[in-house]
């Protein structure tokens, strides 16, 4: 028997293949919340943002790089971006949003990942995230600024893949605070990522952490 038609969607279809990819995700998530995985987050073509009360880095380092990837149609795209790695960072009620939009039937679709709220804050090593966009108030102990992006070694050094000047501008830092924070992001690399008290969510409609 040919499955339901309704709006040109195969809904026994589309079932078959969403429920699957919902229980991969959650397992996926199920092990960061664990510590069990490495990361890698990024959104082909899209941006996503992210918040949190405070983000404390230690082996902070920043440089500039180019990120290339592909729009939902397929096309190619760059964008120019702030890395900024950390050897290790603790953040505080962590916020990651992202809107897909023109989904068939639905229109635009939200996903939103909570972590680190009450006293335990989510953890990461390694991490790099690349920046279009941020806010904070932030505090820096013992920064170096105008280092070459080669020489920044109190962080994690330069991300492997990334299209960047190794003899560009950067800076670094011992230690770096990050208060009310609020950024537009292209991705997140880390060599683990805890996410303690992981929450996720979809929802139709645009629904972003700020």
């Amino acid at each position: 028997m040919e499955s339901q038609v309704r709006g040109g969607t195969r809904w026994k279809r589309f079932a078959v293949v969403m429920v699957p990819s919902v229980a991969a995700t959650a397992c996926i998530g199920v092990a960061l919340a664990q510590g069990a995985l490495a990361a890698s987050f990024s959104v082909s073509g899209q941006s996503f943002k992210v918040s949190a009360d405070k983000l404390v880095g230690t082996g902070f380092s920043q440089y500039g790089a180019i990120d290339e990837g592909y729009t939902l149609d397929g096309k190619k795209t760059a964008h120019p971006v702030a890395v900024s790695a950390f050897r290790t960072a603790k953040i505080t009620n962590l916020c990651q949003s992202v809107v897909t939009p023109d989904v068939p039937v639905l229109g635009s679709v939200s996903l939103i990942l909570k972590a680190g709220g009450g006293d335990t804050p989510v953890r990461a090593d390694n991490i790099y995230i690349d920046i279009a966009d941020l806010q904070a108030d932030a505090t820096f102990k013992n920064i170096d600024i105008g280092v070459a992006a080669k020489d920044a070694n109190k962080g994690p050094g330069i991300k492997q893949g990334d299209t960047t000047n190794p003899f560009g501008f950067a800076q670094q830092s011992d230690v770096a605070t990050l208060v009310g924070v609020k950024q537009t992001a292209w991705a997140t690399t880390a060599g683990t990522f805890k996410l303690s008290g992981l929450k996720m969510s979809l929802s139709t409609g645009a629904k972003e952490c700020y």
